[in-house]
């Protein structure tokens, strides 16, 4: 039988949404939410549907930067077929990410082991909700946010896709909340950082996601909680998205460094209590 009924996805799929691209961990979240549902953390089966729900929250992407995504993807095409095309910002850009996601690919592959094992404690996601705190308001009062998108070049690519890193590698960190950082340490806008967090993040979470499908029909997933956890994920996503674009254009990352702080500290108390395990 499955581990997660119809109602438990519906609440997972909004959490997924609202959580997976605000930089305040998606993970750790969905951790302690799966804690407090008294649904089994480590069963490989929620492992599995929690990595394929967030294609829901990948697909909102897709969609909010559809015309985005064309144009990059159509300039890579004339690139690829005329020399001249190949000054382009966007061709650039399109090779830029595709670079970016080679180290997250080959760390996650080589530390798979670690990653499933003494790292997905959720002692190591309260912990690293705390310290990412720290680097997000350290990077927002350094950043210069002088910087926009179409300054952006190969190093800052390959920089705040290589970040991602810390989130995989310390769930809690938050992979937007990482990426966002490293933008703004760059000097980048706040919505500039924000904007290339959201494309550095499609080929790795697509990729996840996928992975994680057939493991997760094959663990006991059923399809309906799946396809409902996924579809709410996507919703959720979508105005997640757009509320956060509107909200770094005229706001700080503060409120999230505070957020961050008290979920990093609940999650503590949880653990120590009992309420949780780890």
């Amino acid at each position: 039988m499955s581990a997660i009924s119809v109602g438990q996805a519906v609440v997972l799929g909004i959490v997924e949404g609202v959580t997976e691209f605000l930089p305040v961990s998606s993970t750790g979240h969905l951790k302690i939410t799966e804690g407090l549902m008294g649904i089994p953390v480590d069963d490989k089966s929620v492992v599995a549907f929690t990595a394929v729900i967030q294609v829901g929250a990948i697909a909102a992407v897709l969609v909010y930067f559809f015309k985005d995504i064309v144009r990059i993807v159509s300039a890579w095409g004339r690139g690829l077929a005329n020399r001249e095309e190949r000054y382009h910002h966007d061709y650039k850009f399109a090779w830029w990410v595709i670079y970016a996601t080679i180290p997250i690919v080959v760390v996650g592959l080589a530390a798979k082991p670690l990653i499933e094992g003494p790292l997905a404690s959720l002692w190591v996601v309260a912990g690293s909700l705390i310290v990412g705190s720290g680097l997000m308001w350290a990077a927002d009062q350094m950043g210069r946010h002088k910087r926009g998108e179409d300054d952006t070049d190969l190093k800052d690519a390959m920089l705040v896709g290589s970040s991602q890193i810390l989130a995989l590698l310390f769930p809690g960190f938050s992979r937007s909340g990482a990426t966002m950082s490293t933008g703004l340490i760059l000097d980048l806008e706040r919505v500039a950082a924000t904007r290339l967090s959201f494309f550095l993040g499609i080929p790795a979470l697509t990729g996840a996601g996928l992975y994680e499908l057939k493991d997760a029909v094959g663990a006991g997933v059923d399809i309906l909680p799946l396809v409902v956890g996924t579809a709410v994920s996507f919703a959720v996503a979508y105005a997640s998205i757009a509320w956060l674009l509107k909200y770094v254009a005229q706001h700080s990352f503060n409120a999230f460094v505070i957020y961050r702080i008290a979920i990093g500290v609940l999650l503590f108390g949880l653990l120590g209590t009992g309420v949780l395990h780890a």
